[in-house]
């Protein structure tokens, strides 16, 4: 365990600099949901039911869950362009922990989203959001966060590892802004169709959603909603669960025998 202490603070130390020789793509990902909440908080809330200032405060948490989601793409694509480099052979011979290098990107991901998040509720809080429970419920939701982008993060390092290819990866990446949209982030899910509410609600963005909006004291639980959605603590956490039993030792196997 000390050795992958050691080993994983080193990891952590070189991807905090990937990410500081890199600032572009940082600037990109920080300021797209702060894009997002602009056009969709003014330009969707016309068109809801809700009031602009409500839909607003609806759509924070959602915005917040579909970025930790992006974990996944963003893993992804740091694997796979480690491994299409030769980043990951050379790795492989040194003497260090083989759970040690997706420990430190999964963990560096963690910290840059959690840097990521103050203006982004900065912004929420100038066009509307409040948080409107206690700093106790704030704090958990904020953790609740972050856990779950950990778990997407892992999920993305273990599919970058399978595909190989940078160009893989990010056509694979593309495809996870459709999670947030079959979800309840950015319209609620009280109309859909019955089917379509099912998968929804089944989604682990609409349990994280749900909760955020739950703690942040910006919208109660909906009635007669799936099981994570109706308990969207305890969905969460068994979602997070879940994603991590799967894929952190897929992902330490994967890193540690390469193709094999």
């Amino acid at each position: 365990m000390s050795t992958l202490a050691f080993d994983g603070t080193a990891m952590l130390g070189r991807q905090l600099l990937r990410v500081r020789n890199n600032p572009a793509l940082v600037i990109l990902t920080q300021t797209m949901p702060i894009s997002m909440l602009l056009f969709f908080g003014y330009v969707f809330g016309s068109a809801l039911a809700m009031p602009g200032a409500e839909y607003r405060s609806f759509l924070v948490p959602g915005l917040l869950v579909a970025t930790a989601a992006n974990g996944i793409m963003t893993g992804m694509f740091q694997a796979a362009q480690d491994v299409h480099r030769g980043v990951t052979d050379r790795l492989r011979t040194l003497p260090v922990s083989r759970a040690a290098v997706p420990v430190g990107q999964a963990t560096a991901d963690v910290i840059v989203t959690a840097v990521g998040t103050v203006p982004f509720l900065l912004v929420g809080l100038a066009v509307g959001w409040r948080i409107e429970g206690s700093a106790l419920e704030a704090v958990a939701a904020v953790g609740l966060l972050l856990l779950f982008r950990f778990a997407c993060t892992w999920a993305g390092i273990f599919l970058g590892l399978l595909t190989r290819s940078e160009e893989a990866a990010g056509q694979l990446g593309s495809a996870t802004f459709m999670l947030p949209l079959l979800s309840n982030a950015y319209i609620p899910t009280d109309n859909l169709p019955g089917w379509l509410r099912t998968i929804a609600e089944w989604n682990p963005i609409s349990a994280l959603t749900t909760a955020l909006r739950d703690l942040f004291g910006n919208a109660p639980v909906p009635e007669g909603a799936a099981w994570p959605v109706a308990h969207p603590v305890a969905g969460s956490l068994a979602w997070c669960a879940v994603l991590l039993a799967v894929f952190v030792p897929l992902g330490v196997r994967r890193y540690a025998h390469g193709e094999g």
